[in-house]
Parts: structure tokens; C-alpha cells; sequence
């Protein structure tokens, strides 16, 4: 069975808060509704606690689906992470979810506006061992004292950016980290999004899609934009409306169940949230429809 969420991110945008920034989450949640998604993941605008969170997301026939946690494991060892975690674990216990969703950003730079891709850091060979333990330590723990999947979104601008990074990252740790496939930055980051959902289905356990406008992403390339500029400038949109097949994609994940959720960040200056919520709405319940799956709210 799966489940179609999205993410806050198309209305209101949590590296640029200005992007999107006077959008209610009230408007969020209706239109996302309204689209035809019935989970959403947090933002910004969202409250902390789950007595006031659970009431908002009823009230327009929302589940959490998940929210980001930033790791900074290549700084601190598993104990001071979960520490750090507890707030944020502790809500999405309490409000049902099932998986968290981590990057590791100690040294990301994707949140930096002049600062270029190209400038993104790479993980030494010998680091990589370390890192990859305390990432697994810290998965079972948030396992054992939440009940939650850890799910690890690879990234543009961040030490898993690369498909050869993603099967680092998968061959460094055990089977306590989860990933979380994301269409669009394997994408862009030069992967193929159906590939890595063949190699590593099995540890796959929650799904990001977004599409990627080729000749956006040529161009930042060519120019080596920031991740920040060349969102601004329209890389990502929602599924249907770039190169990604997506047919392929779901193909490879026969057999999954869970949330894939629509997950692109786009200027709502320029791309309408509703329409696009729209439009990926659509053409992504088609191409799970086409490949055999079973939506369900």
C-alpha cells in the first residue's frame, strides 16, 4: 500500500524562510488537500508539540508523514546525537510516524547562497568508516527509544550527493540505516534514480520524488551556481515536468510500501503551489497506478 504526501517546501521554503514566507500554513495544508495528498511533512511553519500539531493536521485530513533531522556525526559521536534528537524524535513518536529523516550537515553547503556545488564537500576515504559507525549507532538508538526508521536523504551540496556516495554510504554502515531514494538529487547529482532503487531496494524505506528541468540543471552546472541560485531559478519541479522517468523508478521498487511524498522546492513567485501540487499530484498517483501499485489515504 502506498500513501502520496507532500512536503511544505513548494509553498514555503525552509532554507530560504523569505521564499514563500507570508503563505499561512493554513493555505498550505487546504491546497495540499485540495490536490489530493493526504500526509505532509514538516516545515517551518509547523508547530513542535504534538498537542497543538495533531489538531492543525486533522483539521485538513493530514497525517505526519516525517520531518528532516540535521546529523552532525562527523562532530560528535551517537550519544550527544540523540541527545540532540530528542525533541525532534520525541514529536514524530508521538504523532505516529514511522521513519526521521537525516543528512548529515556539519560541513553541507547547500544552504549557503554564493556558495558553488563545485565547493561541496567530499569525505575523505579514511573518514568514511567512523562516520558510517556512528550513523549506524545512532539508528539503533532511534530505533530503541523511538520506534523510528532512520532514513538517510542523500543531497546536493553534502558528503552523499553522488550515486558512488550512495553505495559508499550503504556498504559503511548496517542495515539499521535506511535510505530514503530521492529522484531529483540523484538526479542532478548525475545518478540514475532507477539504478540505485535496484541496488539498494531492500534497505529503501521512504521515497522523495521531484523532477529536474535538464536545461536549468545544464546551466547551473556549466556556471556552478549555488544549490540556493539554481533553485531559484526553477531546477526542481514536481513529477511530470523535467527528465526523471518515473516509470522506471517505481519498476525497480516492486514490493515497496510506504509514503513516496513530492518533495519540490520551487519559488512560488513563479511556480503556482497549487497548480504544481496539482500537476505532481497527477502524474505521480499515474505512474504508481501504471506500475501496479495501490494508493490508499
Amino acid at each position: 500500500m502506498i500513501r502520496i504526501g507532500a512536503n511544505p517546501i513548494g509553498w514555503s521554503n525552509d532554507d530560504m524562510i523569505e521564499i514563500g514566507g507570508e503563505t499561512p500554513l493554513e493555505v498550505c495544508l487546504a491546497e495540499a488537500k485540495e490536490a489530493g495528498f493526504t500526509g505532509m511533512e514538516l516545515g517551518n511553519k509547523f508547530p513542535r508539540q504534538a498537542e497543538a500539531l495533531r489538531p492543525i493536521l486533522e483539521a485538513h485530513g493530514h497525517r505526519l508523514v516525517s520531518g528532516w533531522y540535521s546529523t552532525e556525526l562527523l562532530l560528535r559521536d551517537e550519544n550527544a546525537e540523540i541527545e540532540a534528537a530528542t525533541a525532534h524524535a520525541s514529536l514524530l513518536r508521538d504523532m505516529g510516524c514511522t521513519v526521521m529523516i537525516v543528512c548529515e550537515t556539519s560541513n553541507a553547503i547547500h544552504g549557503q547562497m554564493e556558495t558553488p556545488l563545485s565547493e561541496r564537500p567530499v569525505l575523505p576515504h579514511d573518514v568514511w568508516p567512523r562516520f558510517g559507525m556512528r550513523l549506524t549507532a545512532f539508528a539503533l538508538k532511534l530505533k530503541q527509544l523511538y520506534g523510528l526508521d532512520l532514513v538517510y536523504h542523500h543531497h546536493m551540496g553534502t558528503i552523499v550527493q553522488t550515486e558512488a556516495e550512495i553505495d559508499r554510504l550503504m556498504a559503511s554502515t548496517g542495515d539499521a540505516v535506511h535510505l530514503l531514494l530521492d529522484t531529483g538529487h540523484i538526479t542532478w547529482g548525475g545518478g540514475d534514480p532507477a539504478r540505485v532503487a535496484r541496488n539498494h531496494f531492500a534497505r529503501i524505506a521512504h521515497v522523495h520524488t521531484k523532477d529536474v528541468r535538464a536545461d536549468l540543471m545544464l546551466a547551473s552546472n556549466a556556471a556552478d551556481w549555488s544549490f540556493l541560485k539554481s533553485v531559484l531559478a526553477g531546477v526542481y519541479t514536481v513529477p511530470g515536468d523535467g527528465l526523471v522517468d518515473f516509470g522506471a523508478v517505481f519498476a525497480e521498487l516492486k514490493g515497496y510500501e510506504g509514503w513516496v511524498v513530492v518533495e519540490a522546492e520551487q519559488d512560488p513567485e513563479k511556480a503556482h503551489p497549487l497548480t504544481y501540487a496539482k500537476m505532481g499530484y497527477g502524474h505521480l498517483r499515474g505512474e504508481l497506478e501504471r506500475a501496479g501499485f495501490e494508493v490508499t489515504a
